[in-house]
């Protein structure tokens, strides 16, 4: 992402995800659509957004990158297109002969099978880590900072009550 606003970034992160879930639906697989919408579009961007506001970040802007980040990050794109195009010219890639054939229900019994080729001990890992995640939000958003026993706020109010009275020419200010 170019652009310097966390908030922004997370907005665009959700049309990325949104658009791998339009290439599902062009590959007529729509569960998974309906899945990556649901877990990733309403589940992990809404998890980051939450975490932008909880942690007082939203409208704060992202330090400019350095030259040379900038630099590093377009050769490393770069460098994914090259190895991607090298793949597909180097193999003869031949479209599937046997049909797709993944109903809703194939793929329900395939995600909570536990033997081989099952998906229920990933998926339980997966669920943990965004519980972990969670938390983490948490405990970064209820972080207080430390205790100054009322004498900050004490010290910056007689500043600026000595401030006030240099501006206004005054020695004393009546409370009215």
């Amino acid at each position: 992402m170019t652009t310097r606003k966390i908030f922004r970034s997370a907005i665009w992160l959700l049309f990325s995800l949104i658009g791998i879930a339009a290439l599902y639906f062009w590959l007529q697989v729509e569960f998974i659509a309906a899945v990556q919408i649901v877990v990733y579009v309403g589940g992990i961007v809404v998890l980051v957004i939450f975490s932008i506001f909880l942690t007082e970040q939203a409208g704060k802007e992202m330090p400019k990158q350095s030259t040379g980040r900038t630099i590093a990050a377009v050769l490393a794109v770069l460098s994914g297109f090259g190895l991607t195009l090298m793949q597909i010219w180097t193999y003869n890639f031949q479209p599937a002969t046997k049909n797709f054939d993944w109903t809703v229900a194939k793929i329900g019994s395939q995600m909570l099978n536990t033997s081989s080729g099952g998906f229920a001990l990933p998926f339980e890992v997966v669920s943990m880590l965004l519980l972990a995640a969670m938390v983490g939000c948490i405990v970064i958003a209820m972080k207080s900072p430390p205790a100054t026993n009322g004498k900050a706020k004490e010290e910056l109010l007689e500043k600026l009550n000595q401030e006030h009275k240099t501006e206004l020419g005054i020695t004393e200010i009546s409370e009215v």
